[in-house]
């Protein structure tokens, strides 16, 4: 049976049972499963990689669950302001697109990017005129407001404003840190790896702040080697390098995936303060998925499987 399959992920942090009800579970649970078999389709039909993470990721975007796309939270100012970044292992392109408003699947627009434009990274508006010229709806920012992220941007400036606005903590992933990136990496029947990571980022960020899902190297990463997808506070991620450094780890340190994950989380997490997770898998289909908060959303899929999800320890 050809080595080939799919790992994805929903955010991590402070995903705690007890606050979740079971209706809310069996709909995440649904979502990642969905996603799953949706990116698992395109690699046993024989397609590429990259295909079956942008695809995997666009179920996630397109529910209110999970905090990409349609379920992105709001920033201080009331906006939704997204980040992705899409890798194509075979080749090293990377695309991405950074503070964006007006797409309903920001992945979309990054592999656009990758393979439509001479860059790898374009933002807010310049990214939003890319994508008008490419035939990218724009959306009405309406579309991405939702209850449940208007409460926990209210929560968030309440916060702010009892501390004087010197309480850092108020600017979050999202309430409890419960809800985060999206991503999905994958090995596909020819071999081939790939990443894809959307983000809307955190909760009552300010100052037209910029995630690590929309930077190659810190949120996502595929080479010949391996492929990443990471999740949690980002500006960790962003000074530690985290994705890259994991491929580092295989390839100039010598280590399995297994020992190269672990070795990254508790570098550049653990040692830093730094809180979420990751994913990734080999070019011989091994793969990770670990986290250093109480839950991480994640799952995998592999020829002869059936979708295996989970949240917690478990």
């Amino acid at each position: 049976m050809p080595k080939f399959g799919i790992v994805i992920h929903g955010g991590a942090g402070t995903i705690l049972k007890e606050k979740m009800s079971d209706d809310q579970e069996a709909q995440i649970r649904a979502t990642l499963r969905l996603s799953l078999q949706t990116g698992f389709t395109v690699l046993k039909s024989g397609g590429s990689s990259l295909d079956a993470v942008q695809r995997a990721v666009n179920v996630m975007e397109d529910s209110p669950l999970f905090n990409a796309g349609k379920g992105a939270v709001f920033t201080h100012d009331g906006d939704n302001e997204q980040d992705a970044t899409i890798m194509n292992g075979p080749t090293g392109q990377a695309g991405a697109v950074g503070g964006v408003r007006r797409i309903k699947n920001p992945i979309d627009l990054a592999r656009t990017v990758m393979e439509k434009s001479p860059h790898v990274l374009l933002i807010s508006a310049g990214a939003e005129q890319f994508a008008e010229q490419h035939g990218f709806e724009m959306m009405d920012p309406t579309y991405f407001h939702t209850e449940l992220r208007r409460k926990q941007l209210a929560a968030a400036l309440d916060k702010e404003r009892a501390s004087g606005g010197n309480d850092p903590g108020s600017i979050t992933l999202s309430e409890d840190g419960k809800h985060g990136t999206v991503g999905a990496v994958a090995l596909d029947q020819e071999g081939r790896l790939a990443a894809a990571t959307s983000s809307g980022g955190m909760t009552n960020k300010k100052f037209g702040r910029v995630g690590d899902s929309a930077q190659p190297g810190a949120g996502t990463w595929a080479d010949k080697v391996c492929a990443v997808s990471t999740t949690g506070h980002g500006e960790y991620f962003m000074r530690g390098v985290v994705a890259y450094d994991l491929a580092v780890n295989m390839q100039y340190r010598g280590m399995p995936l297994a020992e190269a994950a672990e070795t990254t989380v508790r570098e550049k997490l653990d040692a830093t303060g730094g809180t979420g997770g990751l994913i990734a898998i080999d070019r011989e289909g091994n793969f990770v998925l670990p986290f250093n908060t109480k839950g991480m959303y994640r799952g995998h899929l592999m020829p002869g499987e059936d979708p295996h999800v989970a949240i917690w320890e478990e």
